[in-house]
């Protein structure tokens, strides 16, 4: 347990953080995931529509710090990547 002062507002700011970059981290992987059983029902519009939900959560992570933004820019560039092929072999 921390005894400073400066140590015990780090740990509490550090549980703060740490809290709000699981929760949009979460919400970052669910919206993926909803891409993902979009292209397994083979629902394009689904699929497109979840893809513009996903794009700014993703971004928003990478301006919060959660993500780096070269992280978050390869996950926007391979799903929008994955949802354009599928639509294109559906059509």
């Amino acid at each position: 347990m921390a005894n400073h002062k400066s140590a015990i507002k780090r740990n509490k700011q550090n549980a703060v953080r740490r809290a709000r970059n699981r929760a949009i981290r979460t919400y970052m992987k669910t919206c993926i995931k909803r891409i993902d059983a979009a292209i397994e029902e083979n629902s394009v519009d689904n699929a497109q529509l979840a893809l513009k939900v996903a794009v700014p959560v993703i971004m928003k992570a990478a301006s919060k710090g959660t993500l780096k933004k070269e992280n978050a820019s390869r996950k926007v560039s391979r799903l929008t990547r994955r949802v354009n092929q599928f639509a294109a072999g559906a059509a």
